[in-house]
């Protein structure tokens, strides 16, 4: 009888011990959810000035855009990326898409050329997340008009995405790729995202047609060790 109960105690201490994990975790995303601006703390990083591009960058909740400006992000994810999810089992459901763009925890890293132009050049679709009870910013999309592609800008865009959320104390950056995407595969990698843990795995039931990558937040890694 004691040897149960001496089980039972630590496996309740465990439970405890990782809903006060998770607690905390939730607690960390959530304080990057309140923030009014996460790029406010990184003035220097707002413009983008390189290969004869100059663009100024804003992040905004998905709730604090002017309607054009949601219509063109939807319409240029649109046109980059309908072809490449028809090509596999996802489909292209424009309803379900454009729901997920535009949710209330969506946030927006967008490009613009500087005024009075003030054109949107490029964007990135991310949340601060909880992602297999880990606190992680999460890349949904990253996506770049045609004319200002090569320039170091997706590059750049995606080193503030990584700032925003390594500042915030995330655990890691993370994303999807599809696999018949190889330009998008080798873009990441180059910037040192590798498989992540919880990327699925082909077996003789399903074959995958996405990865998911990481990037570790280094600096949280040598806290805790």
């Amino acid at each position: 009888m004691g040897r149960k109960t001496t089980k039972h105690k630590e496996r309740r201490q465990q439970r405890k011990e990782e809903i006060a994990r998770i607690s905390a975790s939730q607690a960390v995303v959530n304080k990057a959810n309140n923030q009014v601006d996460p790029l406010a703390a990184f003035p220097v990083f707002r413009k983008f000035e390189k290969n004869g591009l100059t663009v100024m960058l804003e992040c905004k909740l998905c709730g604090s855009l002017d309607a054009s400006t949601v219509d063109w992000v939807f319409d240029l994810e649109k046109k980059n990326m309908k072809s490449l999810y028809e090509q596999c089992e996802w489909g292209w459901n424009e309803k379900v898409k454009r729901e997920e763009m535009t949710d209330d925890r969506a946030w927006y890293l967008i490009a613009r050329t500087p005024e009075p132009e003030s054109r949107p050049v490029a964007f990135s679709h991310f949340r601060f997340d909880m992602d297999y009870g880990d606190e992680v910013l999460y890349c949904y999309e990253l996506q770049l008009e045609e004319d200002v592609r090569r320039k170091g800008l997706g590059k750049f865009m995606l080193q503030v995405l990584e700032l925003i959320g390594f500042s915030a104390n995330m655990k890691k950056v993370v994303l999807t790729v599809l696999k018949h995407n190889p330009e998008a595969k080798a873009f990441f990698t180059a910037l040192k995202y590798t498989l992540d843990e919880t990327s699925p795995k082909d077996n003789v039931l399903e074959q995958y047609s996405h990865e998911i990558l990481s990037k570790l937040n280094k600096k949280l890694l040598l806290t805790s060790s």
